[in-house]
């Protein structure tokens, strides 16, 4: 072959294998092209991943609790700064740190059963101990601990330490305040206690001995033949003395219980017509000696009111009294009933006195404020106005006056109205439970009354009061052992017994009586110069008859005992149960 026929051949040759290089050369610039792209992408992902490292650090360096990584033995593997400026140490010396080390010693036994725990439930475990830091400064920690596994599966311990020194600091302060607070409130306990004990120790020692004063000034005002008008007079005058230092020892026991926050209410639909006719009934007579004319509202009937009978009661007899008392001569009190704010009833008591000025109705509910009457004529002791209030207040409504000097003042009080109560409670109201008696004419034998009390005085006096009743014979006796050794012998109608005895006292008495079936069917009455609201109450429910308290009024204290002297003929002939 010539040399003109190969180079064709090797012309070709080599352009083919110039096109071969030409794209083995794109080939390698393309995969250069690629990789410096990928080179590219994996470092940004490196800068990322160094920037999401550095956040994560930051975070977990500098959270505001402490992190921990604990070996199976306790050893600190890894925490972040917050810890180790919690333990008040330099982070690489923690490593390879028992944790328990920093653990306050009384508080160890807590720690490990809070770690024996999270062994066994594998559940997340909280307590709150007192951690030491390295400088021997104890503070409180709330511990959480949790074992979440690694890549591989292996559990880790974990701790998160969070201070709360400063809740427990408060905590301690709440609670030294409250232990001050009880000690405190047992104080004033122990001084209310013995404020009332001296009130009923205050009242039974002056009532003793008003019972005999006034009972015998009312024997000597009935009795036979009548005083003349000289002794008359001074009867007066001693009955009038008497009652009014029964009212004042009353009045203070009221303020009393009232400003201890122990006076029961019972609050119920009252009938104001009712209550109504009660206290025109109870001031009448003092209405009448000082020629005063009270006018009543006519139209009462149907109008009921949310209130505490007894209270409400209470409330209206000294508005009117003080409308009387402090009246001019032939003067005039209005009693009226209205709309009041809110859907309330407004009843007003109105007078034609001297009036208030607006100062003295700025102090009108001081206690012991007379405003101004402390050295006239009129008697009187500045609480029952306070005593008003508070009971009106306590019954959820509310007491004012208006008045004008030279006209008159007008005091009225507001309650909420009440729904009529069903007709069977009206009629229970009614009846009261009690016995309409009067007195048998005639009778067989003399019903007997046996009377155990140890004053002379006040012994006495039963006797003078039940001598002239020929239907009636006395008993007495004065302890209460020989009082029940009587009952039992002698089998009385009805038992009067004092409280306060020598040896055992009334309660006591009263319980052995009702355990004896001789004597459990007798009707016991207290007779007692403990007067207190607490007091009547024990009675009654200690199961007497009735409670009654000294200083006695004659007329009420005879009608009791025909009422019950009546119950116990009854009960005796099987028709009470």
């Amino acid at each position: 072959m010539t040399t003109q026929e190969h180079n064709p051949r090797r012309n070709a040759e080599a352009k083919a294998a110039t096109q071969t290089d030409q794209a083995m050369l794109h080939d390698l610039r393309m995969h250069q092209i690629e990789l410096e792209t990928q080179n590219e992408e994996l470092r940004r992902a490196h800068v990322e991943l160094d920037a999401t490292r550095a956040r994560y650090f930051d975070l977990y360096d500098l959270a505001p609790v402490g992190y921990c990584t604990l070996s199976a033995k306790g050893l600190i593997l890894q925490s972040n700064l917050t810890a180790a400026t919690l333990l008040g140490v330099v982070r690489k010396s923690l490593i390879l740190q028992p944790i328990s080390r920093f653990i306050l010693q009384a508080d160890r036994g807590l720690y490990f059963q809070h770690h024996n725990d999270l062994i066994k439930s594998g559940e997340s475990q909280s307590c709150e101990l007192r951690v030491v830091k390295n400088n021997g400064t104890a503070f409180w920690v709330h511990l959480v601990s949790t074992l979440p596994q690694d890549n591989q599966g292996v559990p880790e311990h974990r701790i998160m330490l969070i201070d709360v020194s400063y809740r427990k600091q408060m905590e301690a302060a709440v609670q030294a305040k409250n232990d001050e607070l009880q000690d405190a409130k047992h104080v004033a306990d122990i001084a209310n206690q013995a404020k009332s004990d001296f009130l009923s120790s205050m009242s039974h020692e002056l009532r003793t001995p008003l019972n005999s004063i006034l009972g015998f000034a009312q024997l000597l005002e009935a009795g036979s033949p009548p005083p003349t008008v000289t002794q008359q007079a001074r009867i007066e005058q001693i009955l009038k003395a008497g009652w009014y230092l029964l009212e004042l020892v009353n009045e203070i026991l009221d303020l009393s219980v009232i400003e201890s926050g122990r006076v029961p209410v019972d609050m119920e639909s009252v009938d104001l017509a009712a209550v109504m006719r009660e206290c025109q009934a109870m001031v009448a007579s003092l209405a009448q000696n000082s020629a005063i004319a009270v006018h009543y509202p006519t139209c009462l009937q149907s109008i009921y009111v949310l209130a505490d009978y007894r209270h409400l009661k209470q409330v209206l007899i000294n508005l009117l009294s003080n409308a009387i008392k402090y009246n001019r001569t032939n003067g005039s009190v209005e009693v009226s009933c209205c709309d009041g704010t809110n859907g309330r009833i407004r009843i007003s008591v109105r007078d034609t006195g001297e009036g208030l000025s607006a100062q003295k109705l700025a102090h009108l509910f001081q206690p012991f404020n007379r405003l101004g009457q402390e050295t006239g004529t009129i008697k009187g002791t500045g609480i029952g106005l306070v005593v008003s209030k508070r009971l009106v207040e306590l019954m959820g409504g509310t007491i004012d006056a208006n008045s004008t000097e030279g006209v008159g003042s007008v005091f009225w009080i507001e309650l909420d109205m009440a729904a009529s109560p069903p007709a069977s409670a009206q009629a229970g109201a009614l009846s009261g439970g009690a016995l309409s008696h009067t007195p048998e004419q005639a009778v067989v034998a003399p019903r007997t009354v046996l009377c155990v009390e140890d004053n002379p005085a006040n012994l006495e006096l039963i006797q003078d009061l039940i001598a002239p009743r020929t239907d009636m014979r006395l008993l007495t006796a004065t302890d209460g052992p020989s009082g029940i050794a009587l009952a039992r012998a002698q089998q009385p109608d009805l038992i009067l017994m004092d409280i306060n005895l020598p040896g055992i006292s009334g309660f006591e008495a009263l319980k052995i009586l009702q355990q004896d079936p001789a004597t459990r069917r007798i009707p016991v009455l207290a007779l007692s110069a403990n007067a207190m609201s607490g007091d009547i109450e024990k009675g009654l429910a200690a199961g007497f008859y009735r409670y009654i308290t000294k200083p006695i009024q004659i007329n009420n204290f005879m009608a009791v005992l025909d009422q019950a002297l009546e119950y116990a003929r009854e009960k005796s002939q099987g028709n009470l149960q």
